[in-house]
């Protein structure tokens, strides 16, 4: 497999000499931008194979550079994993809402950086089902494109996203817990907050469900979390 390119968007120089180090160590060929319009020219130009974007970043932030990514056809199925000092659970959902598959709050373990960003591209690269196909109603699930038609209609889903749908669809009936999506989503250990699935749920519905405000897909198990539909659709 050729080498796989990072790219790091940060304007402190001591985190991004930490995560690019430890990140080329692990080989990866990193990618460097200071400010969200760089990132987003590399962004467009070198086609990364995943982004590391912090949040707070002169000129244009970090959500709006997720906001231009995932409207941009070339950019949209991008991995992005949020990197922010922020530690209000708002800005956490308003990243996940835009797309981002994963987060990491400052401080972190330059560590836990690689296997983060180890795991979201093993869950862009291998699916975790053998069935070629998976059909619900008017959705096909293509396990080994790792790709979601709607009514024949490719949607366009994260890594993340289509790993939750895929757990869903494939248990239908059957209620998660959102801690049992975390952990079955995320192969690697993950703090995250109960929030993080309802973001990831509601970016799901709005990409997959004729009407998002009334499921016919994903529905809510009110005390519990979500399940898949058990009807015919």
């Amino acid at each position: 497999m050729s080498t796989r390119t990072i790219l790091v968007v940060d304007d402190e120089p001591e985190i991004v000499t930490i995560v690019r180090d430890y990140l080329d160590r692990a080989g990866f060929r990193v990618l460097i931008a200071t400010d969200g319009m760089s990132a987003l020219r590399l962004a467009r130009s070198e086609q990364p194979d995943l982004l590391i974007l912090d949040l707070m970043l002169p000129q244009m932030d970090g959500l709006d550079v997720a906001r231009a990514l995932r409207s941009d056809p070339c950019t949209r199925s991008l991995p992005i994993i949020m990197l922010t000092a922020r530690v209000e659970e708002t800005d956490r959902l308003i990243g996940l809402e835009l797309g981002a598959d994963d987060y990491i709050t400052k401080p972190f373990s330059p560590r836990e950086v690689v296997a983060r960003v180890r795991a979201v591209l093993r869950r862009v690269d291998h699916p975790r089902n053998n069935a070629a196909l998976l059909v619900v109603g008017d959705l096909v699930l293509d396990m080994q494109r790792r790709s979601v038609r709607h009514k024949g209609i490719l949607v366009e889903l994260t890594a993340t996203e289509f790993d939750l749908l895929v757990i869903l669809a494939r248990a239908p009936g059957r209620p998660f817990t959102r801690t049992q999506l975390l952990d079955m989503a995320y192969d690697v250990a993950y703090a995250g907050f109960d929030r993080t699935i309802d973001a990831h749920i509601k970016n799901l519905r709005r990409k997959i469900e004729p009407d998002p405000r009334h499921p016919r897909y994903i529905l809510t198990v009110y005390g519990v979390g979500y399940k898949f539909t058990e009807e015919g659709i």
